[in-house]
């Protein structure tokens, strides 16, 4: 099911464009709102999802970039071996890679991930995100669903 490594690829190519639009239009820290609910916020996360362990003094960059290489590594392998019939599964898998790609590269080159997408409901504020961390929460939520599917028609 190699061929949705181009849905890795568009995922990729998305997220790196707009990190870069990000980057060079905006402050850090700065806020746009969009709309009730939801802003472009510039903001770096040194850390993983919700900034887990973005205090941590720097070790923390080659640790999850070793770890996102791994899984990468361990994503390309399961993709290689799925059947024709478990698209579903291969498209998961493709967002995932593509968004653990995109954040890995940005650990790599800046040492933290860019985010923006700031969602929030009068003064709580969900985690800021990107593109990358939507491809990774869709793709699991794809392989969640398909797991129960699969194991209904067994």
């Amino acid at each position: 099911m190699m061929k949705w490594l181009w849905l890795s690829g568009l995922v990729l190519i998305l997220d790196q464009i707009s990190k870069i639009w990000i980057d060079t239009s905006m402050s850090l820290y700065q806020s746009i709102p969009m709309f009730p609910g939801f802003s472009m916020t510039y903001a770096h996360n040194y850390g993983a999802a919700f900034s887990f362990l973005s205090d941590a003094g720097g070790w923390q960059r080659w640790f999850f970039a070793a770890l996102a290489t791994g899984i990468s590594i361990g994503l390309v392998i399961y993709l290689k071996n799925l059947k024709k019939d478990e698209t579903l599964l291969a498209i998961a898998l493709s967002l995932i890679l593509g968004g653990a790609l995109g954040n890995l590269i940005d650990r790599v080159i800046y040492g933290y991930v860019i985010d923006f997408f700031d969602v929030y409901y009068q003064s709580y504020h969900w985690p800021v995100f990107n593109i990358a961390d939507c491809a990774i929460t869709v793709g699991v939520v794809f392989m969640v669903y398909e797991s129960f599917v699969k194991e209904k028609h067994e």
